[in-house]
């Protein structure tokens, strides 16, 4: 079998040594680790694989010209470069993984390249920024993030040394140990969960997967559910029990920590595949910590649900908006639809008795959405929340039928 390439990620004006000492090291490893060198500025001497004058120039902009770029414009153009090379080198089946190093310029010129590669194939970037705000590095896609503990900066020495050989370590282990994403054998449908919601998920997978689906849950947070959406795309998913739709009001409001990274509730129409829609969690938004919270939010009911996630109940208004753009959505779909409404809440913390319990504003969720919805969708309300087995049990029931009228 021909020798697979680790792909090395490096601006190389800044971290020659560190690209000579993982590609020696991961060569010597028995693959072969090209260097694509995305570095804008200083001059260097070393002879990448892929030289930056190229990678520029895949990113559609000549080397020389690069510095009249807006810096992000820089950035973009050689994380543009850059992906055409992995893409290259995957379509071809050379590909075994890609690890970068960087700090805030590498990591994100990395992470854009990155980004473009399926889910599955290995991608690690060491980083000093690790440690910070990583979501729009990562997005939806399985990029891991080490921290460099060190500066990335004159080479490996007592620190830097352990963390890239573990980087390196990490890569290799997966592409020679790690599974493939293939398409399985069973059915697959995708729900969407939440702890709020997590009772009726799983009610509902014990139902389906006795019936011989295999089930896979996506946390609605924004960037879970947007994996499921790309997952969707991809031909990975036969059927959709959305059973949290949270995502959707972060999306119509932007607000949310979890708003989503891709639109949702979009692609399971355009593949024309089953959908069972639920509002679940839909009712409230999420924050992070109580002092972080915008103000605007402040002063309505409140749940907070541990010491790094407040949940703010949405208006009446926001609400309605948020209904009159799901079905917007779903009338678009070339496939089955049905919606099914939980009349006793749409989370454990919007049942009776519970802090964000508040049925009139469910009631106009409701009524805006079923003013919007084509008549061809079946709305179904049931009188139980979320949670109760009544109604989880009856959606997978619901998603059983229309996977096997199809």
């Amino acid at each position: 079998m021909a020798q697979k390439s680790i792909a090395l990620i490096v601006t190389v004006d800044t971290k020659e040594p560190e690209a000579r000492f993982l590609n020696e090291y991961i060569e010597a490893q028995g693959f072969k680790a090209p260097v694509i060198d995305v570095s804008t500025k200083n001059p260097h001497t070393y002879t990448a694989a892929y030289p930056r004058e190229l990678v520029s120039k895949l990113g559609n902009v000549e080397f020389e010209d690069l510095k009249n770029l807006r810096r992000d414009h820089m950035m973009r153009t050689m994380g543009e470069g850059a992906t055409k090379i992995l893409l290259d080198l995957y379509a071809k089946g050379e590909l075994a993984g890609v690890l970068a190093v960087g700090g805030n310029q590498g990591t994100a010129i990395a992470s854009i390249a990155m980004r473009a590669l399926p889910i599955g194939v290995p991608k690690l970037i060491v980083s000093t920024v690790a440690s910070g705000y990583v979501r729009p590095y990562i997005e939806y896609k399985d990029i891991i993030m080490m921290f460099s503990v060190a500066d990335v900066l004159g080479g490996a020495n007592t620190v830097s040394r352990t963390i890239l050989t573990n980087a390196a370590g990490a890569v290799i282990g997966m592409s020679q140990y790690g599974i493939p994403l293939t398409k399985g054998e069973k059915p697959v449908i995708a729900t969407t969960a939440f702890g709020n919601t997590d009772a009726a998920v799983n009610q509902a997978r014990v139902v389906l997967e006795q019936k011989g689906y295999e089930v896979i849950a996506f946390h609605a947070s924004g960037a879970s559910g947007s994996a499921m959406e790309y997952l969707i795309e991809q031909g990975y998913v036969q059927g959709v029990l959305d059973m949290t739709t949270h995502e959707l009001l972060g999306e119509v409001f932007g607000d949310d920590i979890y708003t989503p990274l891709r639109p949702r509730l979009e692609e399971a129409g355009k593949k024309g595949i089953p959908q069972v829609i639920v509002p679940g969690a839909i009712e409230y938004f999420c924050f992070g910590a109580p002092d972080s919270v915008p103000k605007k939010y402040l002063g309505r009911k409140t749940h907070y649900h541990n010491p790094y996630n407040t949940n703010i109940r949405a208006t009446k208004e926001e609400v309605v908006e948020t209904a009159k753009v799901m079905a917007t959505k779903l009338n678009k779909a070339n496939g089955p639809v049905v919606v099914m409404i939980p009349l006793k809440g749409f989370s454990e913390n919007g049942r009776q008795g519970n802090v964000l319990h508040e049925p009139e504003t469910d009631a106009a969720f409701i009524e805006a959405l079923e003013q919007n919805l084509d008549a061809r969708i079946k709305l179904i309300k049931v009188d139980a929340n979320i949670n109760d087995k009544e109604f989880s049990e009856k959606a997978a029931e619901v998603m059983h039928s229309l996977m096997t009228s199809k």
